[in-house]
């Protein structure tokens, strides 16, 4: 059973919400308010967190940058109100994965569950041990098991959050191709239009960090004025 924590103040929507989630098989934990979420996410393991921006006490957006001090792979989808194209931005940069805008869909809110349970390694369907070609890229000396979500360079295993994950399993389907900054929110983080944000430059950053170990090591480059692209130095 994968387990969900709600941190969100509305009754009505933790009501619909939880109901609906444990009629799929999911084990449901409600925080009401911020400092209540944060505790139950510090005391307790969750395969993902679904968090409200506007809570009681604390912002949502403190939330999730004080749970990414402790926690920084626990996929984080938050659900707001707060459509504008500042606060899904905001939301992202503080180390959200995802969001989905009030009034929602149930059927979008567990699309959105099973996408981002699948990147951060947490499957939905029946267990197999049957694995393809399909599921292994290699660049380089880098090595990505996408049915396992391990990922090694040099032999040395290297820990990604789901958002680091998708990033790089995108630039390895396009290897030697130089993408955009906009191409690039599309792709990871489902945003079609020009937020004027620097979430990429951040994970690509984020990225570099743990796979470059040296200068002449680097796989990600940066091509100036045109995005980045995924090479051997």
């Amino acid at each position: 059973m994968k387990k969900i924590v709600l941190i969100e103040d509305e009754s009505s929507v933790v009501s619909f919400i939880k109901k609906g989630l444990q009629e799929l098989g999911y084990g449901i934990s409600v925080a009401l308010d911020g400092s209540t979420g944060i505790k139950l996410v510090e005391e307790n393991s969750f395969d993902m967190i679904i968090l409200d921006i506007m809570l009681p006490d604390i912002n949502g957006l403190e939330v999730c940058k004080e749970i990414r001090k402790k926690n920084k792979t626990v996929p984080i989808l938050f659900l707001t109100a707060l459509d504008s194209s500042e606060n899904i931005v905001l939301g992202l940069e503080s180390g959200g994965d995802d969001y989905l805008v009030k009034p929602f869909k149930f059927i979008e809110l567990v699309a959105r569950i099973k996408s981002l349970l699948r990147r951060s390694g947490h499957h939905n369907g029946p267990e197999t041990t049957e694995i393809d070609n399909e599921n292994i890229y290699q660049f380089s000396d880098l090595t990505v098991n996408d049915y396992t979500k391990k990922v090694t360079r040099a032999g040395t295993e290297v820990s990604l959050t789901s958002t680091e994950y998708k990033l790089l399993l995108y630039f390895l389907n396009n290897p030697e191709k130089v993408i955009s900054r906009a191409e690039i929110l599309e792709a990871v983080w489902g945003v079609n239009y020009e937020l004027g944000t620097n979430v990429v430059d951040v994970y690509v950053n984020y990225l570099r960090k743990k796979l470059d170990n040296q200068e002449d090591d680097k796989i990600i480059h940066t091509v100036i004025g045109m995005g980045y692209v995924l090479k051997k130095s």
